[in-house]
């Protein structure tokens, strides 16, 4: 099976963004920046099937992930790669857990996944922020609007340099107990702003005090109603900075989405309460699978 993958390109992204366009149950994990984004940190690599396209990790571990495509269209009984795998599947959507328990029956085990679940959201409600759910959020915001000369934008590919820039010095702040991790997601970062110009789908948002950028978020379509958000940087000086560019962003630039996806909280307790407070509307729940 080794032979027929091969590493994530650009070269493969309008072929790749149809087939996820046909996937009837869209995760942040599978859009085309996220897999870009993380294709070296992961050694991710990828095999375009019959209707489905099929993904590889290989670092630190070879396992594979969820096939991207029509799943409700697939004869999974006589899917080759499927078979020959070795069943091991990590970041399966729920759809697809339940597709695969109708066709393969007991053969499939599933383990529920939590830490790897999308938090969604609604895009009116986050730009609006009404209600004690929001309070202290709105409170934020407010306190940053009147406090700082600031000027929320598109991000554009003139933005990237700044971003990039601003990107290393946050990084600077963090505890040394967290480097490792966080420069593996600086390493993801820089690959998608440097790669912004060839991207399908990439926008995102800028907020400059005083001429200086203090916040950049990065954003993707991800289906007709609903966009994911993969990175959001800011410099904490600046109080209530994450609430404006949250809120700016959505406001400005997030006209016709219902929903927006914030992917994972990944198991980290400040990450998860920091994703709980915002008042999700729902779940994407995934699961690890092995089928024997």
């Amino acid at each position: 099976m080794a032979s027929i993958f091969t590493p994530i390109s650009l070269d493969g992204q309008a072929e790749y963004l149809r087939r996820f366009a046909a996937c009837p149950q869209k995760a942040s994990d599978y859009s085309f920046v996220n897999i870009w984004g993380w294709a070296e940190e992961y050694g991710l690599e990828w095999h375009f099937g019959e209707h489905l396209v099929w993904i590889r990790q290989t670092r630190p571990e070879s396992v594979c992930w969820a096939p991207v495509g029509p799943w409700t269209d697939v004869d999974w009984s006589r899917c080759p790669v499927f078979s020959a795998s070795g069943g091991r599947y990590i970041r399966v959507p729920e759809l697809l857990a339940e597709i695969w328990t109708g066709a393969y029956g007991g053969r499939v085990d599933l383990a529920e996944t939590r830490d790897h679940w999308d938090y969604l959201y609604d895009v009116r409600e986050l730009v609006d922020l009404k209600g004690n759910r929001f309070h202290k959020k709105k409170n934020l915001l407010s306190q940053f609007v009147k406090k700082y000369d600031h000027v929320y934008h598109s991000m554009t590919p003139d933005c990237v340099e700044a971003a990039l820039d601003m990107q290393l010095e946050w990084l600077s702040w963090r505890d040394e107990e967290s480097q490792q991790t966080l420069a593996a997601e600086n390493r993801a970062i820089t690959r998608v702003l440097t790669g912004w110009d060839s991207l399908c789908g990439v926008f995102g948002g800028v907020i400059e005090v005083e001429g200086a950028q203090a916040a950049y978020t990065v954003a993707e379509r991800l289906s007709d109603d609903t966009l994911v958000i993969h990175f959001e940087k800011g410099h904490t000086h600046f109080k209530g900075i994450y609430q404006a560019i949250n809120q700016m962003f959505l406001a400005s630039d997030a006209n016709g989405y219902v929903f927006v996806n914030r992917e994972q909280d990944l198991g980290d307790p400040g990450l998860r309460k920091a994703k709980e407070s915002y008042n999700p509307v729902g779940f994407l729940r995934k699961f690890e699978a092995r089928v024997r």
